[in-house]
């Protein structure tokens, strides 16, 4: 199981449905953050993102499930960077927190959880 984790709220949801599925089905977990990288990733940025997923592991180690994080600085854009990790590693399911985005913002910006969705080889799911 993949979470796409950034310690937001819908991010936190995420990892609290991961545990649920990976105690069920006695699955490891990877949580994973992209950051695009170079000049717009400063090294403070690597450092929260690092704590981030340290501390989402903490709570999966918990609950005695096996779990790894991935820091993703591969320069690529989130979405496409997740769905590339998820395909690398043969991942089975991928849970990813989503926001309410308007549509103008969507088109504006992208999405990153839109393109997991749209590109993903495995089932996603979503949580709020």
């Amino acid at each position: 199981i993949m979470v796409c984790y950034d310690n937001s709220k819908s991010a936190q949801e995420a990892l609290k449905l991961s545990i649920q599925h990976a105690t069920k089905l006695n699955a490891k977990v990877f949580l994973v953050t992209s950051l695009i990288g170079g000049s717009k990733d400063s090294v403070e940025d690597n450092k929260t993102a690092e704590s981030h997923l340290d501390y989402g592991k903490s709570l999966l180690e918990k609950e005695n499930i096996s779990c790894e994080t991935r820091l993703l600085i591969r320069g690529l854009e989130s979405g496409e960077d997740l769905v590339k990790f998820a395909n690398e590693n043969e991942i089975d399911e991928i849970i990813i927190g989503i926001q309410r985005t308007s549509k103008v913002g969507k088109l504006l910006f992208g999405s990153t959880a839109q393109h997991v969705i749209l590109e993903a080889r495995c089932p996603v799911v979503t949580v709020k």
